[in-house]
């Protein structure tokens, strides 16, 4: 299974945990990546996790997202087929990087895309004709993951 990670997803491992949802969440992201070192997922990252990671002011968390970056199957890079779409859902109510992320999954293939951004999450819910499945980090891991 092909999946793509926003980067607020690729972050939550260094999120505080005192709440038990971050906690878990945090948890279910780096079992996801466990699962991809291990070759039972396949990464998807691209050109704008590399952007908002860039803009990080700290380091520390730029230096974690960049290492799981490079250790990811496959680097989207911005098109300019992607940007057509993402203004089209940018116009359809969905903010400009959120919107960004979501044409460079649904222009990669993926089968999964995992955000923790509830407001995103339910956007991409509600947005009629979309194909692409939204998942949380808690959601994916109970997909992937037998009981």
């Amino acid at each position: 299974m092909r999946i793509y990670l926003d980067t607020c997803t690729l972050h939550r491992p260094l999120d505080d945990r005192t709440q038990l949802r971050i906690a878990l969440e945090a948890d279910a992201v780096l079992t996801l990546l466990t699962l991809c070192a291990q070759g039972t997922l396949t990464l998807v990252v691209s050109a704008v996790n590399a952007f908002e990671t860039a803009r990080n002011p700290r380091p520390q968390r730029a230096l974690f997202v960049q290492a799981i970056m490079a250790r990811a199957a496959e680097y989207i890079p911005l098109t300019d087929e992607i940007e057509a779409r993402a203004q089209e859902l940018e116009r359809a109510g969905v903010k400009a990087i959120d919107a960004l992320h979501w044409a460079t999954a649904e222009a990669a293939g993926v089968d999964r895309f995992c955000t923790c951004d509830d407001r995103f999450y339910r956007k991409m819910k509600a947005v009629p004709g979309v194909t692409l499945k939204a998942v949380t980090p808690l959601e994916l891991i109970q997909e992937v993951v037998p009981c």
